[in-house]
């Protein structure tokens, strides 16, 4: 008898346990879908790499009380969140549960910052993110030809949002320093054309599907170059009139971020946000310095390598000049990137287990420089690596081999179109750590060493050339940002320590002035890739496989650095055990 009363009171507390279980995974997941659904309302994704930025009907909501509202539901998620017990959920949900506090948290200390002041850089701005959109963005039917034209009816509003923010930075004294931004006018002034039809905006109606009927073609045409020309247009005029006559003659005379009121504090809100570490800025600088001189001396001996007479400067110059290294037209950088990756993907399987299924294109960059926007996820977009070729001695050859397995394969484009593939939830498809992306692109380049290229060797020089130059922004950055640098000390830094280009020496220290502690990311996100790396090797021997490891390393989607080092380190020892 007292058997059978035991018997089913274990029962009924396994059921009861059950019922819990059963009950936090609906409240989880249905917290998940409450949050996504907002995010989609918002047109606002935390954490989301802003190139990827799409226009969908409605834009975004900038204000203040936009802000208010956000970060009212931010909270309210946190709070339910709370109420949820993590050991109630599956090995999966436990993950995303933890990444989304994360994520959640973070975003909660977002909004005590300063971020909405700048929504500009030397590298790109709300207004050529609204510009360069619609080249990221498939117009296959008539839905995307309406939603296009409610984001340009509602650019005025957003334009008009963005620059009282602007003046409350005026107000504030957080402008961005004059140096950097002379010439940034030109980005905004680019758009403001007599032409509707070489308007960038103007492109989707210039080529529409074929199967819309005539009429409906020449109802979008009217209805789209009418807002170009009595709407957008205007209103880029209007945003150049008030850069120009009321934010440049407030710019700020001081380099460094931590300078300003309130400036220390928010330099190291930047750091943790984009490195996903609580390290310090001097114990950045120090690791940069060492890195450089770890970099330099593998430099050192390609010099040697290639027989070249002189040192190190007279070298560099001799790579900046010397016509060999230098194509002359578009189509010829465009078609070499394109063969660079396509031998690329030819040794991917050794190496990976695990490959995504959406490609990639190759396009001339629409505001000059190199980067990556991925897909949509939707299945009608692609991958797009963009190559800057508007100033094609910007752009050296020798660097390329590293650009392309940076920017596409096998770095943002596969862990990109991975993380979109994966039966995960939509929050983390999405989710961009800087440290975790951008260190997994900068792992990418050299691994391309490891699998047999950079057979040239002023091609491997300059992989290396932009390994230093990652190195080196840990001390620019820190050193404008926290220690006094002027912009002079910081070019002539990184020009004596890479063979980038002069051009874009300039551009890239304006970069990190104007955007502050995101160049953190790349070094110590890829420092931390090849620690693991190096662990697993030692503790597995003979039994490491660098496809599996690649594949545990991009299995889980963006992750900050701490929680990719404790999910790698389990993955060790359970390699381990089973290989006992």
């Amino acid at each position: 008898m007292f058997g059978k009363r035991l018997y089913s009171t274990i029962l009924t507390l396994l059921l009861s346990a059950s019922t819990y279980a059963a009950d936090s995974t609906s409240a989880f997941h249905q917290l998940l879908d409450e949050h996504w659904a907002n995010a989609n309302q918002e047109q606002l994704f935390f954490r989301k790499d802003p190139d990827a930025f799409r226009m969908n009907g409605k834009l975004p909501d900038v204000s203040a009380a936009g802000r208010e509202r956000r970060a009212k539901f931010n909270q309210q998620m946190l709070d339910k969140l709370a109420k949820i017990d993590l050991n109630d959920l599956s090995e999966q949900d436990q993950l995303s549960y933890r990444l989304f506090r994360y994520e959640r948290q973070t975003e909660a200390k977002s909004y005590q910052q300063f971020d909405y002041m700048f929504p500009m850089n030397i590298y790109a701005g709300y207004h050529t993110y609204f510009g360069g959109a619609p080249n990221n963005m498939s117009f296959l039917t008539k839905a995307d030809y309406d939603n296009y034209l409610i984001s340009l009816a509602d650019f005025p509003r957003y334009n008009q949002q963005h620059i009282v923010n602007l003046k409350a930075a005026i107000d504030k004294g957080y402008t961005h320093y004059c140096g950097a931004f002379a010439d940034y006018d030109k980005t905004i002034s680019h758009y403001i054309v007599d032409d509707v039809t070489t308007s960038e905006f103007y492109a989707p109606f210039a080529n529409m599907p074929a199967r819309f009927s005539a009429a409906d073609k020449a109802a979008y045409e009217s209805k789209g170059r009418k807002l170009i020309h009595d709407t957008v247009i205007p209103e880029y005029q209007r945003l150049y009139d008030f850069f120009t006559q009321q934010y440049m003659p407030n710019c700020r005379k001081n380099v460094g971020i931590s300078q300003l009121e309130d400036g220390k504090d928010y330099y190291q809100y930047l750091i943790e946000y984009y490195t996903t570490t609580s390290m310090s800025a001097d114990e950045i600088h120090q690791l940069g310095l060492d890195e450089v001189k770890r970099i330099r001396q593998q430099m050192e001996q390609i010099i040697q390598q290639v027989g070249f007479k002189g040192d190190f400067k007279q070298f560099v110059q001799f790579l900046r000049t010397d016509p060999q290294f230098y194509t002359t037209t578009a189509r010829d950088l465009l078609e070499k990137a394109s063969y660079i990756s396509r031998k690329m993907a030819g040794q991917l399987p050794k190496w990976f287990g695990k490959l995504p299924r959406n490609t990639f294109d190759i396009k001339s960059s629409p505001n000059d420089g190199a980067f990556y926007v991925g897909s949509d996820g939707s299945g009608t977009t692609s991958g797009t690596y963009f190559v800057g070729t508007t100033n094609l001695k910007a752009s050296p050859l020798y660097n390329l081999e590293a650009l392309t397995y940076h920017e596409s394969i096998p770095g943002h484009h596969l862990q990109g179109a991975l993380a979109k593939e994966m039966a995960i939830p939509e929050f983390r498809k999405s989710l961009s750590h800087s440290a975790f992306s951008e260190g997994w692109a900068l792992y990418s380049e050299s691994l391309g060493k490891e699998m047999g290229f950079y057979q040239d060797p002023y091609s491997d020089f300059g992989r290396l050339t932009y390994e230093a130059w990652r190195a080196c922004r840990l001390v620019v950055d820190t050193g404008m940002h926290a220690m006094g640098w002027s912009r002079e000390k910081a070019i002539d830094y990184l020009a004596a320590n890479t063979a980038l280009t002069m051009p874009e020496v300039t551009n890239q220290i304006d970069r990190y002035i104007t955007w502050p502690a995101q160049a953190l990311s790349y070094k110590i996100g890829e420092l931390k890739i090849r620690e693991l790396r190096n662990k697993a090797e030692a503790e597995l021997g003979e039994k490491f496989d660098v496809r599996a490891f690649h594949d545990q390393i991009l299995k889980n989607g963006s992750l900050p650095l701490d929680l990719l080092e404790e999910l790698t380190l389990e993955w060790i020892e359970k390699a381990k055990s089973s290989s006992e």
